[in-house]
């Protein structure tokens, strides 16, 4: 797999502002061919590393990119335009340090992310090599990834289901990534599913019998708010039950409060509250069920950039959205014999299939292999597993 394109090949950490511009492009290249990849929004990767973000009160980080001499043309791929006399970036990684996460799990853990890179092992490896490098510089003797600062964020590599479009705010990637994980001698951590629901055929009428109990138990179910202070209201104790919810997820920490409303409000005009119900009891949230329409069929149009142009595709291509990822059902352990979690199932599907709705389908994503709670309740609505993912470890301890 090693192409002689290699031997003038440079591992340069990421410092001035032409080299942050080719670290953007490399996407660019590696997916020019591929008529399933949806580029992200440019701007929100580069805020990613702007000193504004959050991370940097509990981590640090290293930008790395691949530096070709030899310029782009593999096979029929055009020339960056931010390739430059000084080479083409060719591939590009972050290796990091969540401080949180080496807290919760008591062990010096680094993390590796944003990786891209075109198909030649020798630049793979010399990428991972040089996170692994700065990693253990930092004293970290694990590194795990591709996670892109933490689990809330973009992570995991597709290893299975490649034949159709991630959906939106889910991760996509050439096949050939995990080949070079293996290659390069790197371990499976933990494999994570993608279901698919058709939503042509009726739940089980036990779904519905379970919404009928947990209003008889005094649940109460509404829609998400998504105007004014309601919705900052929702949004709060959404972030509140999240860490009551979530908080034993593997490889993830708490995000601060200000952190998790800001992610919100870039998703309030977004939201469907018909695929958003929520479960009260007394007033105080205790559940939901979190869909979104697919917005990845809109922002495939707009080539990672929301300028005015990008703006009027979003809004027109938006027309043709007709599936829906759900992103979580919660519910505190407490209420599940009140049925709240098949409640919010009944209720949710409902909601996607009502009259006027466009939705032919949806998936459930993503859903750890190890968690059989959720699995099960999935499988007995009807999920089929189509996509599988993966996250990766290796050792990078220095031998005595």
């Amino acid at each position: 797999m090693m192409s002689s394109q290699t031997e003038r090949l440079e591992i340069r950490p990421v410092t001035t502002p032409e080299e942050k511009e080719m670290f953007l492009d490399v996407p660019e290249l590696v997916y020019a061919k591929d008529p399933n990849w949806v580029s992200p929004i440019r701007s929100e990767i580069a805020n990613k590393f702007a000193p504004t973000n959050p991370f940097f009160s509990y981590g640090k980080l290293q930008q790395f990119i691949a530096i070709s001499q030899s310029g782009d043309g593999r096979e029929g791929i055009p020339k960056l335009k931010s390739s430059s006399k000084n080479g083409s970036a060719v591939g590009r990684i972050v290796a990091a340090v969540n401080e949180r996460l080496i807290e919760k799990e008591g062990k010096k853990i680094g993390l590796f992310g944003f990786f891209e890179c075109i198909k030649d092992f020798a630049i793979a490896k010399s990428l991972l090599n040089a996170a692994c490098e700065w990693l253990r510089e930092q004293g970290m003797t694990v590194i795990r990834g591709p996670i892109d600062l933490s689990t809330h964020n973009n992570c995991l590599f597709l290893v299975d289901g490649f034949d159709t479009p991630p959906m939106v705010m889910m991760p996509y990637n050439p096949p050939y990534y995990p080949e070079f994980m293996e290659e390069d001698g790197w371990q499976k951590a933990k494999d994570a599913y993608a279901y698919d629901f058709p939503l042509d055929k009726p739940l089980s009428p036990e779904f519905e019998k379970g919404y009928r109990i947990a209003c008889k138990s005094g649940i109460t179910f509404r829609p998400i708010r998504t105007k004014g202070d309601g919705f900052t209201q929702d949004c709060i104790s959404l972030y509140h039950l999240f860490n009551r919810a979530f908080s034993n997820n593997w490889s993830s920490t708490p995000r601060t409060e200000e952190e998790f409303l800001e992610e919100a409000k870039s998703l309030q005009t977004l939201v469907d509250p018909d695929v958003f119900p929520i479960a009260e009891d007394k007033g105080e949230m205790i559940g939901f069920w979190m869909g979104l329409p697919d917005y990845n069929i809109p922002l495939k149009h707009v080539n990672g950039k929301l300028n005015w142009l990008g703006i009027i595709k979003f809004l027109w291509y938006r027309r043709q959205i007709n599936q829906g990822r759900v992103i979580a059902i919660c519910s505190l352990p407490e209420y599940r014999r009140k049925m709240v979690p098949l409640a919010l199932i009944h209720l949710g599907m409902q909601g996607g299939i009502k009259k006027g709705k466009p939705y032919q389908r949806a998936e459930l994503s993503w859903v750890w292999e190890d968690n059989m709670p959720s699995r099960k309740l999935i499988e007995a609505s009807g999920g089929k597993i189509y996509k599988t993912y993966r996250v990766y470890e290796k050792d990078i301890a220095v031998d005595s």
